[in-house]
């Protein structure tokens, strides 16, 4: 077989080739030749139905478009969520297939092919770089890190921007952030620049420091937040003077190479865009300037990337049914008994000794001992019925003991929030990427009353009971409609129970005769009370 490789937007593979996908495409298969048959690369989001070839074996499953084996031994499915009508793809998987005698063993490859969020399908971040003056050996520039994701922030110890310099640039001072190494400045006698590193790594100032050296938008620690839930912080900027660079627009060069963490890695940067020169309006609305030189850099999340493993999970229960689904064991890690420090335990002594002080967070967890191992679980439960209304409980839990999860917020999806009544508690905003269609909400805690989730223990936790009114058209307790359709924490998908899990109407089970037996024992025997007392 031959060496995998990325393929060009609009290339023509031949369906023999391993292959990777590439950030933003999907494969549809188009035509064959012979006993060959070659791939069309289509656009993110379109819906593409893979047909299998006559005589071939095809694969299929839940969500999955009908996938088909290929000329050696490979193959191609597309997988994604249809979302009420609406198709978005997600990834793509490459199934190697060993074949023994009928049964096949999968080999799972998995290859992501785009950062895509079907609830946030424009969400990105967006760093723009603005030359705003020219210098004897080179520039200044603003650099301003916009998150436009609805609801994934940057908590702490928040960002750090990364680039290669294209030339021999360095950096001669910089307001309102600071390269976390200097570098090799030997070769320069005087003057020190502040880095001469050839890829430096910049980081945001804390707060307290001094005005002289801030600007706007800087000095917050790195923590950035979502577009959704406070647009008026949801930027962050630094200036820099940058010499040995051009001096004109022309021989000025993009840095390359952009890397951002937040605070860990999951963020894809592509090349720097020239574009229009951003234009600044002075506070009196009376001037407008404009930069000399604009180019952005786009930055697109994938969970995939950021983490090997899940970071939440999801547990239900309902009122009409005891049973309580946990989450999926082994959903986040299993724990490990050759490795006793996985995880610990809320009983041990020492427990004090490894959770860090107030306000520090690593962003290496360290969990509480359970059966799913995730640092995070949302709880619903559906409580209470009314004539008109019904009421869920959500509770929120942190299981690790070296974050507090400052700015947190959940997204969930249910069909119900079109008609939600009332939250307690939470702020809520209704989220709506398909315009028409009302059934996701964000949701976060009131600021300066359970906007920060403390770490594992006994105030670990916030929780809020949402009113829904009911639509007598769809409204129903049966197969698992009470419960989300999908959710999220801090922009991470959260793993569900399986739908064969979900806690039961009674009116399923034998419990109902169980009830009419007990109704009609109970009946009975007062009646021979009534009558031996007559």
């Amino acid at each position: 077989m031959k060496k995998e490789r990325n393929a060009a937007l609009g290339e023509r593979v031949w369906s023999g080739e391993a292959r990777n996908v590439s950030l933003g495409q999907v494969r549809g298969w188009i035509g064959r030749k012979g006993m060959r048959r070659w791939w069309r690369l289509a656009t993110k989001g379109t819906r593409v139905w893979v047909m299998p070839a006559q005589g071939e074996e095809g694969a299929s499953g839940r969500w999955w478009e009908i996938g088909s084996r290929c000329h050696g031994g490979a193959v191609w499915v597309s997988f994604g969520v249809d979302v009420n009508g609406f198709w978005s793809s997600a990834l793509i998987m490459h199934y190697k297939l060993k074949f023994i005698t009928k049964n096949f063993i999968f080999n799972f490859l998995v290859v992501l092919s785009d950062a895509y969020d079907p609830l946030d399908p424009n969400g990105n971040i967006t760093i723009k770089w603005d030359v705003i003056s020219w210098t004897p050996d080179g520039y200044v520039a603003v650099v301003t890190i916009f998150n436009f994701q609805q609801y994934r922030h940057i908590q702490a110890p928040g960002w750090s921007l990364g680039w290669t310099w294209a030339k021999k640039e360095v950096i001669w001072n910089m307001v309102g952030g600071q390269t976390t190494e200097q570098g090799d400045c030997s070769r320069f006698k005087g003057n020190i620049p502040h880095c001469c590193k050839k890829a430096p790594t910049v980081v945001d100032l804390l707060p307290g420091t001094p005005y002289n050296q801030q600007i706007a938008n800087c000095c917050k620690g790195g923590v950035i937040s979502s577009w959704a839930q406070d647009p008026a912080n949801s930027a962050s900027s630094f200036q820099l003077s940058v010499g040995a660079a051009g001096t004109t627009k022309k021989t000025v060069k993009e840095p390359k190479n952009f890397t951002l963490k937040a605070p860990g890695p999951g963020y894809t940067c592509g090349p720097a865009k020239v574009v229009k020169p951003t234009k600044f309006v002075s506070q009196d609305g009376r001037r407008v300037t404009q930069a000399m030189k604009t180019w952005n850099v786009t930055c697109t999340y994938s969970q995939f990337l950021a983490r090997k493993t899940p970071t939440c999970c999801v547990s239900l229960s309902s009122f009409y049914n005891d049973t309580l689904v946990p989450c999926p064991t082994c959903t986040c890690g299993c724990q490990n008994i050759t490795q006793p420090g996985s995880c610990v335990g809320p009983e041990l002594p020492y427990l004090a000794s490894v959770v860090p002080g107030s306000g520090k967070n690593s962003y290496t967890p360290l969990v509480q001992c359970t059966s799913h191992m995730c640092p995070i679980r949302v709880h619903w439960h559906v409580k209470l019925n009314y004539k008109d209304y019904w009421r869920v409980k959500v509770t929120i839990t942190n299981f690790n003991y070296m974050m507090n999860y400052s700015q947190w917020n959940l997204v969930v999806q249910h069909p119900n929030f079109d008609n939600l009544t009332q939250i307690f508690s939470f702020n809520y905003k209704s989220l709506t990427p398909y315009a028409a269609i009302n059934d996701t909400a964000m949701l976060w805690g009131v600021k300066f009353y359970n906007d920060l989730l403390m770490q594992a223990g006994p105030v670990g936790n916030v929780q809020s009971e949402l009113l829904f009114r009911k639509d007598k058209s769809t409204f129903t307790f049966d197969k698992g409609w009470a419960f989300p359709r999908r959710i999220y924490f801090n922009g991470d998908n959260c793993v569900m129970p399986p739908p064969d899990a979900y806690p039961y109407l009674p009116n399923n089970s034998s419990r109902p005769h169980i009830f009419l037996l007990t109704l009609m024992l109970t009946l009975l025997l007062s009646l021979v009370f009534s009558y031996a007392y007559a």
